[in-house]
């Protein structure tokens, strides 16, 4: 299987960065996730979640903050993936931000996984050699 190159993120705002992988979108957010954040992000996640059956991937692994503007993008883009047959994952390993998606029950309906690799569905990196 050939294997797609991992380009490096270009920014879109200060909040956001974006990249194919493994014929996914991963949109990575960064920083502190807010009301300002989640209007500059908004846009972008509409343009990717506009497309029948895309397959998205939201990296919550550099989210220092997040708040309710966090989650209506989450719940925004899983509604919109789900109309048009797409895919949806999320990836999130920080304890305050797991614990805001478990206790709003959002992580019901989006389950958090610990590594990007498997949002991608592919496997992980072993470690040792045999």
């Amino acid at each position: 299987m050939r294997q797609e190159p991992r380009q490096d993120p270009a920014p879109l705002t200060r909040h956001l960065r974006v990249h194919q992988d493994h014929g996914h979108t991963v949109l990575e957010f960064r920083g502190e996730i807010d009301i300002a954040a989640a209007t500059e992000i908004a846009p972008h996640l509409d343009r990717v979640t506009a497309r029948d059956g895309s397959r998205v991937v939201i990296d919550l692994r550099h989210v220092e903050f997040f708040d309710c503007s966090g989650l209506r993008l989450l719940y925004r883009a899983r509604s919109r993936v789900l109309e048009r047959d797409g895919q949806l994952r999320l990836v999130c390993t920080h304890p305050l931000t797991l614990r805001v998606l478990k206790v709003t029950g959002l992580s019901r309906l989006l389950p958090p996984l610990a590594t990007l690799d498997a949002a991608l569905g592919r496997p992980e990196a072993t470690s040792g050699t045999l």
